[in-house]
């Protein structure tokens, strides 16, 4: 039945070689209300460490010509907020890493100043003029206000198992590690984004939870997730559902595993997945997403173990927005990482050659990005 939950795969993971070049994040995203007008808007959150061993009082950044010069590594706290559709755009605020406070066992804690973020509960604020955030374009982010206090329920989680053993921990052995404690997530709170209000319902905001760590990004990347679903069979709401897709070029020491990806769908309480790691379920994908004009399409065909899961998305680039990020070794290769909180398409879920259920998705949250190989 899966939905295994595992918050000690939550915790800060930078220790060893990752200390001094590695990255660790807590991602959450989701869509809130307008307190006056009652329309929706899609948000995300994220507490992102990097380089903790290499830090100090003042938060460093890779992205300065002078530390590029000299191939200076950055470290610091950096909390993102962000929002997606109209008047799209991320904030960064940077701590280093004297003003953190972080708990290095389970339950995860990670705070510094007002902002704080634990499994259940998340809270900060960001404030960054225009004229600043042209005048350091390190801070790789727009200008605007936030303020948020949300509580968080992670309901159903995915476990993708690889490198969950302490070995493969201890070894550092993959680029880029993945757990999904809260695929459906419940949040419950208030957003002040430029002055306006925002309600966060939990039955009305479609929510998502994850971390990844490591010492580089993969590409390509891609991830797809959605529990707003409904099934086209019977048209109605699917309650108990939720569908995850992430990877693209996972690597193994040096040892690169081209076009992978790890997938579930959590379908009304059983979950049906198809995860590359595990050899034994002889799991075959494709998968490919390009650009239109106006669009990002992705396109993914899974099989394992008799079944299979064909999952077809688009989003419009007008709602959506590059993302960024700067590697922990200093290096910011991903320059067209496309985000986005509300994308639209289809699963189609299979046993053979019959049809379980054709699934409608709405409020998917999707990314993809390629650089050039090195």
């Amino acid at each position: 039945m899966a939905n295994i939950s595992d918050i000690t795969r939550n915790k800060m993971m930078l220790t060893g070689s990752f200390a001094k070049q590695g990255y660790d994040w807590w991602w959450h995203s989701f869509t809130a209300i307008n307190a006056e007008t009652g329309e929706e808007k899609p948000f995300f959150i994220e507490y992102f460490i990097c380089n903790p061993a290499l830090g100090g009082k003042e938060p460093i950044f890779g992205q300065l010509p002078e530390n590029q010069a000299k191939g200076v590594k950055p470290s610091y706290l950096m909390v993102k907020f962000g929002t997606w559709v109209d008047n799209a755009k991320q904030l960064h605020r940077f701590f280093g890493w004297d003003d953190v406070n972080m708990k290095k066992g389970s339950p995860f804690l990670v705070e510094a100043a007002d902002c704080m973020c634990t499994e259940d509960h998340m809270k900060g604020s960001i404030k960054i003029s225009k004229e600043e955030a042209e005048a350091h374009p390190e801070y790789m982010c727009d200008w605007g206000e936030a303020e948020w206090d949300i509580k968080i329920n992670k309901e159903i989680a995915f476990h993708v198992g690889y490198g969950a053993s302490n070995t493969f921990q201890t070894l550092k052995a993959f680029e880029m590690f993945w757990h999904a404690e809260g695929m459906k997530s419940k949040f419950e709170g208030t957003i002040t984004l430029d002055g306006v209000k925002y309600d966060v319902i939990p039955d009305k905001c479609y929510g998502y939870s994850d971390k990844n760590w490591g010492k580089n990004f993969t590409s390509p990347w891609v991830w797809l997730s959605s529990n707003d679903l409904t099934s086209k069979k019977t048209g109605k709401k699917l309650e108990n559902s939720v569908f995850n897709i992430g990877g693209g070029r996972p690597k193994v020491g040096p040892i690169a595993l081209n076009r992978q990806l790890l997938s579930d769908f959590f379908y009304e309480g059983k979950s049906y997945e198809f995860n590359f790691s595990k050899f034994w379920k002889n799991v075959k994908t494709e998968f490919e997403s390009h650009e239109t004009d106006t669009q990002i399409v992705w396109h993914v065909d899974q099989k394992a173990g008799g079944y299979r899961m064909i999952t077809d998305i688009t989003c419009e680039k007008k709602d959506m927005l590059f993302i960024n990020y700067e590697s922990p070794d200093g290096k910011k290769r991903h320059n067209r990482l496309w985000n986005g909180g509300n994308g639209v398409g289809t699963v189609k879920l299979y046993k053979g050659s019959e049809l379980i259920d054709e699934v409608e998705a709405k409020h998917i949250g999707c990314e993809y990005g390629e650089y050039d190989p090195e």
